[in-house]
């Protein structure tokens, strides 16, 4: 893969969805159903797959493509892939609470090397640029033209005042439990892969998750964080998290800033 080709591209489609997703967002109403595993979807979801997945399969129609919004794709196996979400924290975007995310990520050898993370509605545009470096964009966002970038990189971490960003809408017990190892200076929540940019711009320290994840919820943010220093291992033996896993679960994980003693 050409990371320097694939990375406007990424981007110019990330920038599209999320026109097509702000358009669903701020209308009156918009329906809402359960998929076969009961989370849900809007046209949202789809409108911005079909449009991401046609911009992927034309610009590099030799690469496998998995997206979460299409089932057969989830068969397929490879060892580099496009992956894609187009519409992750979809329950920040029922409730209308903004922090919602586009996201495309090519995985290479189990690793993600490249991944754009697009917040629409916040305004936020994170991206790994063709040398692997990550980087947020400011401004207008032009479809065909970045503004200026921004170099992001992981905070220092102080173990005795930790910042530590959690989810939103998938809070629980085990996740409180968790955090409670550490000292820790504030916390934060957020939806979607945005907690990924969080610690990658070093707003955050630490992101752990105990919860059930697949490959296309965390390709982009694990790029980005990589990108900016960070790592994202998994929670029990932390060891890195690969890709490229039968049936694309993840299983729990933490993110953090180097520096960050693991509990």
């Amino acid at each position: 893969m050409n990371l320097a080709a694939l990375v406007p591209v990424m981007r110019r489609l990330a920038l599209e969805a999320g026109d097509l997703i702000l358009q669903v967002y701020n209308s009156p109403d918009f329906a809402v159903r359960a998929k076969s595993d009961a989370s849900p979807v809007t046209e949202a979801d789809e409108a911005a797959d079909a449009l991401i997945s046609a911009g992927l399969r034309a610009a590099f129609p030799e690469v496998t493509l998995i997206t979460e919004e299409q089932a057969d794709s989830h068969a397929l196996s490879a060892s580099s892939f496009l992956i894609v979400d187009p519409l992750d924290g979809t329950k920040e975007f029922v409730q209308r609470r903004g922090d919602f995310t586009v996201n495309i990520s090519y995985v290479q050898d189990g690793v993600p090397v490249a991944g754009i993370v697009y917040a629409p509605a916040q305004g936020r545009l994170f991206y790994t640029l063709a040398d692997g470096t990550s980087v947020e964009e400011t401004g207008a966002f032009a479809k065909d033209t970045a503004g200026a970038l921004r170099k992001l990189s992981v905070a220092k971490p102080d173990n005795t005042a930790l910042m530590v960003v959690a989810s939103k809408s998938h809070r629980d017990q085990a996740t409180d439990d968790y955090i409670a190892r550490y000292s820790v200076r504030d916390m934060t929540s957020a939806g979607s892969s945005l907690k990924f940019c969080l610690v990658a711009s070093g707003e955050a320290d630490l992101y752990p998750r105990l919860g059930r994840t697949m490959e296309w919820d965390t390709a982009a943010g694990d790029a980005v964080l990589r990108g900016a220093g960070g790592q994202v291992v998994r929670f029990d033996d932390h060891r890195p998290l690969v890709y490229g896993k039968p049936g694309w679960d993840n299983p729990f994980f933490i993110a953090h800033a180097p520096g960050v003693v693991l509990k």
